[in-house]
């Protein structure tokens, strides 16, 4: 489901599970050892992307829905685990949006540095409040961090779901580009980001995503 491979010293971390790329246990797990794979290999740069039309609908539905109580929790703990990861990496990470981004795909794709995504028929949609449940703290401080705050309050409390053109209007991505541009765009950003300066980047990215950090550390141990 996952796959990590190095060019050019740019890590590519491709998610494809040929339905929603759901978080799971095992999704997770291989995602945090692909982020460290890429440190290990000193790339100068990480792209997160999803398969076409889905970047990812959120966590594992067989969990969320069917497990036991503990089974969520460490489920909701190993996801806080992942977005800590991506927050903490000294590296750039890119995501590529390749398509709908749901609940928990939302949110990672918030935890990264920069978010380029597909234009087209795509929700993008933190849709906890529609579908009855609340939201985990990283759902609130991350799109609190990154989104609009005009838009804020409709996105979370709201479930508003927006396209990728209105998504890149209120923060949620950096910007859209046609889907065929999507690989090349996600590249050549993680290319120039991986030219700054290395100290200097992760300094300042650690003191940007400290409140963020912070936030989820004080209900996810990690």
């Amino acid at each position: 489901m996952v796959d990590f491979r190095t060019d050019d010293a740019i890590a590519f971390i491709d998610m494809d599970d040929g339905k929603a790329n759901a978080f799971s246990f095992e999704a997770i797990a291989s995602i945090v050892e692909a982020i460290d794979a890429a440190e290990k290999k000193e790339a100068s740069a990480i792209v997160l992307s999803g398969r076409d039309g889905v970047f990812s609908g959120g966590f594992d539905l067989n969990v969320m829905r069917g497990g036991s109580m503990d089974d969520i929790n460490r489920l909701l703990s190993d996801g806080a685990g992942m977005l800590l990861r991506i927050l903490r990496s000294p590296l750039p990470v890119v995501a590529a949006c390749s398509g709908h981004a749901i609940a928990m795909g939302l949110f990672a794709l918030l935890a990264c540095d920069m978010r380029i995504g597909a234009s087209g028929d795509f929700k993008l949609v933190a849709n906890e409040t529609a579908i009855g449940m609340p939201l985990p703290v990283f759902g609130v401080e991350l799109p609190r961090a990154r989104i609009d705050p005009r838009v804020f309050h409709d996105a979370i409390v709201f479930s508003r779901v927006f396209s990728a053109d209105d998504a890149a209007a209120v923060g949620i991505l950096s910007r859209s580009v046609d889907p065929a541009s999507l690989a090349a765009a996600a590249r050549e950003a993680a290319a120039q980001l991986g030219e700054l300066p290395r100290g200097s980047f992760a300094a300042n990215k650690a003191l940007s995503n400290a409140p963020i950090i912070s936030a989820i550390e004080a209900v996810y141990s990690a």
